[in-house]
């Protein structure tokens, strides 16, 4: 079953790591091997500030999608996100989409508290007024946005009440429930919901789905960088989407002496030695496996091709790290995996 028409998108993550005319450059080369989005992750003190880097990449592009996976609303108003969002959209007509999240990697480096679900939904809400052209009420004033540009809204989820709420309220659905298509037939029936909920229809619902990419010839060497990875999802409540691909992990809550946290660790080296105390080689390899894009690159666009099918509309690839481009992965990707896409999907 698809939800989707039309082929599937295929983006990549570029963490705002570098000046930003210097991603420019990186997120023109994703463009001209035929990458259909960019997406950047807003933290503010792990990166630069990304919607000026946004900024840059839209002025320095023709076609490519641009999004943030994701920005808050809880280190940002809503207020500002909107400004920021319709100065971007004005520049890209068209090729922007807002991904908004809890903002774990934002919130958590300065001591607050992630949105709460009702806090999202009225933080969204109040957004997407705003980009609307819409008053807001803010007790004392009423308010609006002046010059406002439409731009959608994808909410990221991956427990069952946040993917019913995406479903329910925003315009698109970020999953982050990796690449089993057990976790993801099941994320999609949650966003369902919401979606019939809502009285939309769910075969024009955009569903992109983040997945952790890396061509190799040798998965089981190669599968080992994603132990931090693993660890961190056990220790943020993934462990029963683990547990279907028969990964046990009892871990701490905190992981010490990496910095500013195990998935967004400074030092991969040291995180990938730290998370061996809980992660097994043996469970990388499983990880990979079921949840993530490691293989050949016949075998990622099989994958893809079966997430398709599925119902994902579109998938953003990462690569492990976050402080470097992904100068690789965007060039064996874009000659190797997207050819074999464009057999299948158009």
């Amino acid at each position: 079953m698809t939800t989707g028409a039309g082929r599937l998108r295929i983006g990549v993550r570029v963490p705002p790591c570098d000046r930003a005319d210097r991603l420019v450059t990186v997120v023109r080369r994703a463009e001209e091997l035929g990458f259909d989005d960019v997406w950047m992750p807003d933290s503010q003190l792990l990166w630069r500030e990304a919607f000026s880097v946004l900024t840059a990449v839209a002025l320095g592009t023709e076609r490519i999608g641009l999004g943030t996976a994701v920005t808050n609303l809880t280190t940002r108003h809503p207020s500002v996100v909107a400004s920021a969002a319709r100065t971007v959209a004005e520049l890209a007509p068209g090729r922007l989409t807002l991904g908004v999240g809890v903002g774990n990697s934002s919130v958590a480096p300065i001591g607050l508290k992630a949105a709460t679900r009702v806090e999202l939904a009225e933080r969204l809400a109040q957004l997407r007024a705003l980009l609307d052209g819409r008053e807001w009420d803010y007790g004392q004033v009423r308010s609006r946005l002046r010059d406002p540009v439409p731009v959608p809204l994808h909410l990221a989820a991956s427990g069952p009440r946040n993917l019913r709420l995406a479903g329910e309220i925003a315009d698109g659905v970020i999953l982050l429930s990796g690449m089993s298509l057990e976790t993801l037939t099941s994320a999609i029936a949650r966003v369902r919901e919401g979606v019939e909920a809502a009285g939309r229809p769910m075969d024009r619902f955009p569903l992109t789905v983040s997945a952790f990419c890396h061509v190799t010839d040798d998965i089981e060497a190669d599968a080992r960088m994603l132990k931090p990875v693993c660890a961190a999802m056990a220790a943020n409540g993934g462990g029963p989407f683990l547990a279907l691909a028969g990964i046990t992990l009892d871990v701490p809550d905190r992981f010490e002496g990496v910095y500013p946290d195990l998935l967004h660790a400074e030092d991969w080296d040291l995180a990938v030695e730290v998370a061996s105390r809980w992660v097994s080689d043996e469970d990388a390899l499983r990880f990979a496996q079921a949840f993530c894009l490691f293989g050949t690159a016949k075998e990622i666009a099989e994958r893809l091709k079966v997430a398709y099918e599925a119902g994902a509309t579109s998938v953003f690839l990462q690569h492990v790290g976050s402080y470097r481009p992904p100068h690789e992965l965007i060039e064996v990707v874009g000659e190797e995996v997207l050819p074999e896409v464009a057999s299948w999907s158009r």
